[in-house]
């Protein structure tokens, strides 16, 4: 069994690429197919010790699920789901994507949303990314200069996708004991 999950809520499909652009840069015996989080149990979560978690920010900084704009169940009815279970022994990075020209006053909010619930669950969250480059006004998700995960802009900045995916998998590899392909 690989070692590492991989889940992501999403509405328009932008999160789940992104969840498979990172599962293309390991082995397959490394980490597990990504899987949608409308499709995951709270023993799916539980069967791996490193687990990457991605989200998009909806509405007035919000997760993905039907309160937010979203036609299907996602993170924020999985949350509901996992109230009361322990991360405890886990370690857990996230990625999320916003747009921060239109939505620059909660950029990437959504990661705060559940960077606090499985903090608060016992995990031991990594992969802490910096804010220089970006241009947002207000993010919730931004603690001592730093985003609590991979912020992405598909929308004004996708040109840096590619580098800063790059370089948050090389930050958190040594905390996942993985090896980065060139």
């Amino acid at each position: 069994m690989a070692r590492i999950g991989i889940f992501f809520g999403t509405n328009s499909g932008s999160t789940r690429k992104i969840a498979k652009q990172i599962k293309k840069r390991f082995d397959d015996d490394t980490m597990a197919d990504p899987v949608n989080i409308n499709k995951a149990s709270a023993e799916s979560l539980l069967a791996y010790d490193y687990l990457i978690l991605g989200t998009p920010t909806l509405g007035d900084g919000l997760l993905p699920g039907i309160e937010a704009e979203c036609d299907e169940e996602s993170w924020a009815e999985a949350l509901d789901k996992l109230q009361g279970v322990s991360f405890a022994g886990k370690t857990i990075a996230l990625f999320g994507l916003g747009d921060q020209e239109t939505y620059g006053h909660e950029f990437v909010d959504g990661l705060i949303l559940l960077h606090d619930f499985f903090q608060d669950a016992g995990a031991k969250m990594v992969g802490y990314w910096p804010t220089e480059g970006y241009s947002f006004s207000v993010s919730q998700s931004v603690i001592d200069d730093k985003f609590v995960g991979l912020a992405l802009d598909n929308d004004t900045q996708p040109d840096l996708n590619t580098e800063r995916l790059d370089g948050w998998l090389a930050l958190i590899a040594p905390e996942f004991g993985l090896t980065v392909a060139a």
